[in-house]
């Protein structure tokens, strides 16, 4: 107890401390050297620079060539902490061998490691040590035979030109990277191209106008035509930053073909992955050139064969009138949507129904009232059973949106003739709208 409470009252100098961290990082167990590791950049925080010199960077050149890949990647998140408190040419001598090392490192997850922290190393190495060093590594990680590794580069490929000096950023990025760039492209792992989709859109705030129309703009078409919907989505998804550079103008005669490509494709489901990003892709464009470029495809996805792509094109009118509004929906959608209610075919009179349902809410109950509900109500006499019963349930669905007028005077008494229906299903759609809508 004595000894205990002189410890409490005198703590020990600090280079026990120390003596006891090497201990540790030189432990027989590799589950304490791994805590060691972790911990080796937050300890050099607190040394003076001759200590981290002379005892950190020793320890970080040994547990970086341990025997466990699990301590060696963790030497290289360290390595980023440690850098910060070296000279330019201290970083060259006692840091860099290590780092070369471990980017070539026989183990991929230490090599992801370095991929996942390079542009915090790039920022700790400083320009120079980037352009002689970490450029050629990065270089190999992007063409690394792991596809972890390759996604985890390419996921940095935007940071990489942002955080070079600006008067070298257009020349690195075209001379060193952009050739590795068009092979991952194509690369044979999805997640990878993926990763490359989600940033190389913004190379062109760095590379510039010429240069994203020459060599970029290829490259986005390729990866709008991918196989895998997140490669499309993470493309269009960032459409506003090649507007910003090219202008829409330029962006319609390029993109927008192949996207009208993917819109009108024969696959029914490429058709369908197309229609769900297209509420993102009207937001980037805005509505003008929307109505100009896409407005036609979005109605001709509601007369398409496959039922599946007419609800998922009702779906998508509903999610535009949310994003521009209902002056909008009053003036350019709902319409186009009231025409087919006269349609030959009895499936797109169904649609006209859909849309109604979707489009209500965000319409809201003057536009409902006054445009929706006469042309639901003179569908009610429909040929079609399909078609009656439809509205029934339609009216159930606009029912708490209009009000007590509409619905004693205008609602209640189709309800009341489609509830005397011959067909089955028509009357008890109508009954049962009435129930719900209390107008028994």
């Amino acid at each position: 107890m004595m000894q205990l409470t002189f410890w409490l009252r005198v703590p020990p100098p600090f280079s026990h401390f120390k003596r006891q961290f090497r201990s540790l990082c030189s432990d027989d167990t590799p589950m304490v050297r791994r805590a060691a590791a972790s911990k080796l950049g937050e300890f050099a925080k607190v040394l003076e620079l001759d200590s981290v010199k002379s005892e950190i960077v020793p320890l970080f050149t040994s547990l970086a060539s341990d025997e466990q890949d699990s301590v060696r990647l963790l030497a290289v998140e360290a390595c980023v902490s440690i850098a910060q408190l070296l000279s330019q040419d201290d970083l060259e001598t006692l840091v860099m061998p290590t780092l070369r090392q471990a980017a070539e490192d026989k183990s991929c997850r230490v090599r992801y490691m370095v991929a996942d922290r390079f542009s915090e190393l790039q920022k700790a190495m400083g320009p120079k040590i980037t352009l002689n060093d970490l450029i050629p590594a990065f270089q190999n990680l992007l063409k690394d035979c792991e596809a972890e590794v390759r996604a985890a580069a390419a996921h940095k490929v935007k940071e990489l030109g942002e955080n070079l000096p600006i008067e070298d950023r257009e020349t690195i990025i075209m001379n060193q990277i952009l050739p590795y760039i068009k092979e991952l492209v194509s690369d044979t792992n999805q997640h990878v191209k993926s990763a490359l989709a989600s940033v190389i859109m913004g190379l062109s705030t760095i590379l510039g106008k010429e240069n994203t129309i020459e060599h970029l703009l290829p490259l986005f078409l390729a990866q709008l035509k991918d196989e895998c919907p997140d490669v499309r989505l993470n493309i269009i998804s960032n459409l506003d930053c090649v507007n910003e550079v090219i202008g829409i103008r330029q962006l319609s005669q390029s993109l927008l073909p192949a996207i009208v490509e993917l819109a009108e494709d024969a696959k029914w489901r490429v058709r369908l992955a197309i229609i769900e990003y297209m509420p993102l892709l009207a937001g980037q464009l805005g509505v003008e050139f929307f109505d100009e470029k896409l407005n036609s495809l979005c109605m001709a996805w509601l007369v398409d064969h496959v039922y599946a792509i007419r609800e998922a094109a009702t779906n998508n009118l509903m999610k535009l009138v949310q994003k521009f509004g209902t002056e909008w929906a009053q003036n350019t959608i709902v319409p186009k949507v009231l025409v087919m209610a006269n349609d030959p075919n009895y499936l797109h009179r169904m649609t006209t129904l859909f849309c109604i349902n979707a489009l209500s809410e965000a319409c809201g109950q003057e536009i409902t009232t006054k445009q929706m509900l006469p042309i639901v109500l003179k569908m009610a006499g429909d040929q079609v059973a399909n078609v009656r019963f439809n509205v029934a349930k339609s009216l159930q669905k606009i029912g708490p949106i209009l009000d007590t007028n509409a619905l004693q005077g205008e609602v209640k008494p189709v309800l009341q003739k489609l509830g005397q229906d011959e067909d089955m299903d028509v009357k008890y759609f109508a009954q049962e709208a009435i129930s719900v809508l209390a107008l028994a």
